[in-house]
Formats: C-alpha cells, structure tokens, sequence
C-alpha cells in the first residue's frame, strides 16, 4: 500500500509546515455519554487534566544509559523487553500490563546501576509486582523461579521485590501510555465516517512498538498515545487529515507537537 511506504511517509512530513498542520476549525465532537456511568463523564477532563500532570512528575530519567548505567546498555534493555512479551505471549497473560512493566524497571534503572545478572531478575519482579497491583489473581514467586529456569530462588525474588518497593515508596500509581489510549482511541472513532476495528487495532499496535525502545523515553506517555492516532489515521485514512479540531482538543496536541514522535514510531 503506497500509504505504509516510509519514502511516502519521509516526503510528506518534509512538506509539513505550520500552514500546512493547521488543522480545520470544523466543530468539535463531544462524545462522552452522560448517560454511562462507567465512562465518568462529568469528570473525565479533571481525570485526564491530573494524569498529564502526573505523567511530569513521575517519569523515568530519559537519558539513564549514558548517566547511571555502567554494565548494561540499550541492546540488553531491548532483550528484556523481548523476553517478557514472550512471557506474556507465551502464558496467555494480560499484554496490557507491560506498559507498567517496562515503566517500572526504567524507574529503577534511572537511579540504580543495573548488571547484567540481575537485570532478567528485576524484570520478572517487576512483572509479578505489576500483575499483584492490575490484576485479581497475582502472579505466584514459584511461577516466577520457574520462568526463569530457577536462576533465581523464591528468597532472592522476594528480596528484590523488597528493594524495588522501598525505591518506588509504594507509589506503584504511574501515569503510562495505556492511560492514554483507551480515550484516544475513542476520539480518533467519534470523527471517523465508519468506525473501524482496523483503526483500534492499528493504534495499539503502534503504541506497542514504542515498549522496547530506550529512545522513546523522550516523549511522554500521552504523546505516544495521541501520535499513534495521528500515525494510525495517517496509514489507514489516507483520503483524511490526521488530526481535525476534535483530535486536538481532546487530546491537547496540535500537529506540530507529535511529529517527531510519529516519526519515531514510522520508523520501526
């Protein structure tokens, strides 16, 4: 398709200009249903409002590798990575929690030299921590030793679970992209003509592909989750701007803001 071409893709981010983003002040679509409670309609803006506000404060040192880390690097970090969505696949777990995952072993990683030895073992602890905190039903720490290959014992797991709680201080609350997407998503089907499965997919999709990647670091788990609308659009709604008056509103990004993390996520 001409569309997923990155010559395509490079030619026309090169002839973006602001004239060019400017996006149509064509009326905004208010989707929320006041009807549903589930969907927290009359506080949902004061909810997103706290997230971007929290998403400043409690995000991971972006530059970790070249600053604090001796004896890991950005390859062994992708590895992890790796490796725990093989974990996930394989056991048939939950693929939504390594957002938390990957977010939580950067947080330690920022502020605590890392070996390679320990870093599957940080991994798989910050895994179990994670399902103990999303999910009804944890992870057991025998599990975990046997994912493993019994590389670890049961008292080393829950030592380092010991060691990465009094790191966090218990605040296991942290803003991630996942946060972000479910709202996204809704907005980027309320101004399209036909909503598509396609569209849900492909933008989770992309979302995903920013977990390995050390460099994405740079860019905040809501501009992740706003350019994987712009990309998602972009790829499968040629005939259509990426982003309208709607898109930017709710999201709060213009154009401009997220290029260089649509970019990013092309290129993968």
């Amino acid at each position: 398709m001409k569309i997923c071409n990155g010559l395509y893709f490079s030619k026309y981010v090169k002839v973006l200009a602001p004239n060019e983003l400017k996006i149509s002040y064509d009326q905004i679509v208010d989707f929320d249903d006041d009807d549903n409670p589930g969907l927290c309609a009359t506080m949902v803006r004061e909810i997103y409002n706290h997230l971007r506000a929290s998403e400043a404060k409690k995000r991971p040192s972006t530059d970790y590798m070249a600053k604090v880390q001796k004896y890991i690097d950005v390859r062994m970090h992708a590895m992890l990575i790796d490796w725990l969505v093989d974990v996930v696949d394989a056991y048939m777990l939950d693929p939504e929690i390594l957002y938390l995952v990957v977010n939580y072993i950067d947080h330690y990683i920022s502020g605590n030299q890392m070996n390679i030895a320990r870093l599957q073992l940080f991994g798989i602890t910050c895994m179990m921590i994670t399902y103990k905190y999303e999910d009804v039903y944890s992870l057991q720490v025998e599990w975990c030793c046997e994912i493993t290959d019994d590389t670890y014992s049961v008292d080393k797991i829950r030592e380092t679970k010991s060691i990465f709680l009094d790191f966090l201080k218990f605040g296991l609350t942290i803003p991630i992209a996942r946060c972000f997407l479910e709202r996204c998503v809704r907005v980027a089907q309320a101004v399209t003509e036909d909503p598509m499965m396609e569209l849900e997919s492909m933008i989770n999709y992309l979302a995903n592909l920013s977990l390995p990647d050390y460099g994405m670091l740079c860019y905040s788990p809501s501009v992740i989750a706003a350019s994987s609308v712009f990309l998602g659009r972009f790829i499968l709604l040629p005939s259509t701007r990426p982003c309208n008056s709607t898109l930017q509103h709710f999201t709060i990004y213009k154009s401009l803001d997220l290029l260089e993390c649509v970019k990013a996520l092309h290129s993968f």
